[in-house]
């Protein structure tokens, strides 16, 4: 590939992210009346990622927390972000039934993804649904036949769907450029010191169960008293979260499916554990060392997961392995290609095909506001969401049979049909 095709691949994945720079009036007030759903660290970044993307296409005329300190900060972020004061709920069920809401962004725990996700749809709401789509995959199947039977707009925050660079990958894949595909090496690394173990997030000094509304953060989660930690760092426990494999192998078994074009895996086994910052009072139930294999025999495709929450020299990506050659994304922001060598003897159709090395500082975040604007777009009907709800489901199916495997410690077999898994 010469330096045309290269601007070539770059242009067409800029003008398959790009889209028209004005909306029309979708609402009373000529915008989309937007309610917002969780208001924490992710609640928070996606919002300022929509005031980005399209800042005078949407109104944001309601925010809801059970934490009152994360409410005032959306409501404050909005006012500042926004220009105008949203109403301020606990109860997302009262937001819901405000008439005037045309879409929710849901950024939740996961295991509030269903009932949440249900109850918007019912109320006639279009939905940003943060990845993964639900707790278990029989949730995620009732948000698919809601999502279908109310034909409402649901856009799941998988948002490497929108990343030019992922869309380069996927176009090289598909134009043969590195031959046949049958396996993707995807890995995630990441590191932090002793005093701030992964997902231990600091406990704000006013959390207790008079600030945060301890009953509706548990919602359909087993009772239990207070607890601050639980409240704070959720992703460590398998009441409100799949851990490794719920919260970042699915974007990357996502990504895995769009690239190459598969939906799901026929098998996954999965192994690690709790390897790292084992105090005595440490009570976290999900691993910080995980590794998953997928087979999909029916294509010959194979997928390498690997995560190790103590070391970040190898970071975050993604590598295609052709039988011509690689495509790896790296970090969300850099793309490489490397043609094969074989053995300094490389096939006609290889020889002449050079390296190409892509980087675009700050392209995850363009991602995150491509997704968000894909989603308003597509409430207006200029086009097909790019990760609707069966998207979600398929790349969720993944990490769900990872976290199965990883418990029972036995393989699992997804049967497609059926639409059930069952342990090998």
């Amino acid at each position: 590939m010469d330096e045309s095709s290269r601007r070539s691949f770059m242009k067409s994945a800029a003008l398959a992210v790009a889209g028209p720079a004005v909306l029309p009036a979708l609402g009373a007030n000529g915008r989309l009346n937007a309610g917002w759903i969780g208001t924490g660290s992710r609640g928070i970044h996606v919002m300022n990622m929509m005031y980005e993307a399209v800042p005078r296409s949407v109104i944001v005329t309601a925010v809801c927390d059970t934490f009152q300190e994360a409410l005032a900060r959306g409501r404050d972020n909005v006012q500042s972000k926004g220009g105008n004061t949203p109403r301020t709920y606990v109860d997302y069920r009262e937001l819901l039934a405000d008439p005037s809401i045309d879409a929710v962004f849901i950024a939740t725990p996961e295991h509030l993804h269903h009932q949440m996700a249900l109850a918007a749809l019912a109320a006639g709401k279009h939905i940003y649904l943060e990845k993964p789509l639900a707790h278990t995959i029989e949730e995620g199947w009732d948000i698919v036949n809601a999502a279908e039977k109310a034909g409402k707009i649901v856009q799941v925050g998988t948002q490497n769907r929108s990343n030019s660079l992922y869309i380069m990958a996927r176009d090289m894949v598909q134009s043969g450029l590195v031959g046949e595909v049958h396996y993707v090496r995807a890995f995630w690394y990441r590191n932090s010191l002793e005093s701030e173990p992964a997902w231990r997030y600091a406990v704000p000094p006013d959390l207790s169960a008079q600030t945060a509304d301890w009953d509706r953060f548990l919602g359909p989660a087993p009772k239990r008293p207070f607890d601050a930690r639980r409240y704070r760092q959720w992703r460590l426990y398998w009441d409100y979260s799949g851990g490794i494999a719920a919260d970042l192998l699915v974007h990357q078994a996502d990504i895995a499916n769009f690239v190459c074009g598969r939906t799901v895996p026929y098998s996954c086994m999965a192994s690690g554990g709790i390897y790292r910052w084992t105090a005595p009072d440490d009570d976290r139930e999900v691993p910080d060392t995980f590794s998953a294999v997928y087979e999909y025999p029916e294509s010959r495709f194979h997928i390498n997961y690997s995560c190790y929450l103590g070391n970040d020299h190898f970071g975050y990506g993604e590598q295609f392995c052709g039988n011509d050659g690689t495509v790896e994304v790296l970090d969300r922001q850099s793309l490489n290609y490397y043609p094969e060598k074989f053995g300094g003897k490389p096939p006609a159709r290889v020889a002449s095909r050079k390296e190409i090395n892509i980087a675009l500082p700050g392209n995850d975040l363009s991602a995150v506001q491509n997704h968000v604007k894909n989603f308003v777009e597509a409430i207006e009907g200029r086009v097909k969401v790019i990760a609707p709800a069966i998207i979600g489901q398929q790349a969720a199916i993944s990490g769900h049979l990872a976290t199965l495997s990883f418990r029972a410690g036995k393989k699992v077999i997804w049967e497609e049909q059926a639409r059930k898994y069952r342990f090998a």
